[in-house]
């Protein structure tokens, strides 16, 4: 029995269609982005996989495993998130384990070098990826962004913050 069937899944629906069926645009971007988020984080841990299945008994095996132990502690949470918002899984689970494995394991036969080349080309692609999905859902919510921008001080707020983050990254770099 397979952890998604638990409960059945909303109904699939397109953004046009979401609100004839009386379901939130929101809602079916919300399925969108937790399945396609879900597919990543399952073939990010199928990646790693391969990736020590290869370098597992050598010196940099332990580096993989602690990445590979962060990303099965993300694949878990969005393994939550879909049952408890009834999200179906993507039909090209089988497709990315063997594809997820694959370059896992093709990129540890080139060298430790070349695996670590592919583990920052994924998370470079996946920050690119999650910063869309920002963007996509604050032009969804534009209404309540914009009273957001409304609030009093919020310049001075969010510069102030802004200059904490960047001084906060900036430090933790370094020390």
């Amino acid at each position: 029995s397979c952890w998604y069937r638990a409960r059945p899944a909303r109904p699939l629906c397109s953004s046009a269609s979401a609100s004839a069926q009386g379901r939130p645009v929101a809602g079916a971007m919300l399925d969108r982005i937790i399945r396609v988020d879900q597919a990543g984080e399952f073939g990010a841990n199928r990646i790693y996989a391969g990736q020590m299945a290869v370098l597992g008994r050598t010196a940099v095996g332990p580096v993989i495993q602690r990445m590979w132990d962060q990303e099965k502690e993300h694949l878990e949470k969005f393994n939550e998130m879909m049952i408890d918002q009834r999200v179906r899984p993507t039909i090209l689970m089988p497709f990315w384990n063997i594809a997820g494995f694959a370059l896992g394991a093709g990129t540890a036969l080139l060298g430790k070098e070349a695996a670590m080349a592919c583990t920052v080309a994924i998370e470079e692609s996946i920050s690119q990826h999650y910063n869309n999905q920002i963007r996509t859902l604050m032009e969804e919510d534009s209404e309540k962004h914009n009273e957001l921008l409304e609030a009093p001080a919020y310049t001075v707020l969010k510069t102030a913050i802004q200059i904490g983050c960047k001084a906060a990254i900036y430090m933790s770099e370094r020390i």
